[in-house]
């Protein structure tokens, strides 16, 4: 799984004009899932990422995560997120888990994300076309990947 995870001020999923979630103070993760992830990737990616301590503290030092805060979740799925772009220029998808794998993961990782930060997960809607509006503050934009865990 890949994700790219980025503190915002506010964020919003819109889907054929009506907004679907919106969170104010946070974390926008977009999320990728390939075909060899497992719900073990899932369960490490959302407690990494929300324990993540990028949000700043009384002393302006980012040392709080997004439970610590009280800030909201926004989960949005991001099959683009798996492009490979080592051959040509039109990336391919392959590594891109098909939506009986895809699904039920994206599921997961919303329902372990609600129970590490105890708020729910907001989403936005599997396979629609979204527009993703954000408000980036920092800016903080941290990509995780579930197979190189640095």
């Amino acid at each position: 799984m890949r994700t790219v995870i980025q503190r915002v001020s506010h964020a919003s999923v819109t889907i054929d004009g009506k907004v679907k979630a919106a969170i104010d103070n946070g974390l926008l993760v977009l999320l990728g899932v390939c075909t060899e992830d497992t719900v073990e990737d899932a369960a490490w990616l959302a407690k990494k990422t929300a324990s993540l301590r990028i949000f700043s503290d009384e002393n302006g030092v980012m040392n709080l995560s997004v439970k610590d805060i009280g800030g909201k979740v926004l989960v949005v799925s991001q099959f683009t997120l798996m492009a490979s772009y080592k051959k040509g220029n039109r990336p391919s998808w392959i590594r891109a888990a098909r939506h009986d794998i895809s699904i039920p993961l994206y599921n997961e990782f919303c329902r372990l994300m609600t129970a590490e930060t105890g708020s729910e997960t907001l989403t936005g809607e599997f396979g629609a076309d979204m527009k993703v509006e954000l408000l980036n503050d920092g800016p903080v934009t941290i990509c995780m990947d579930s197979k190189n865990r640095e």
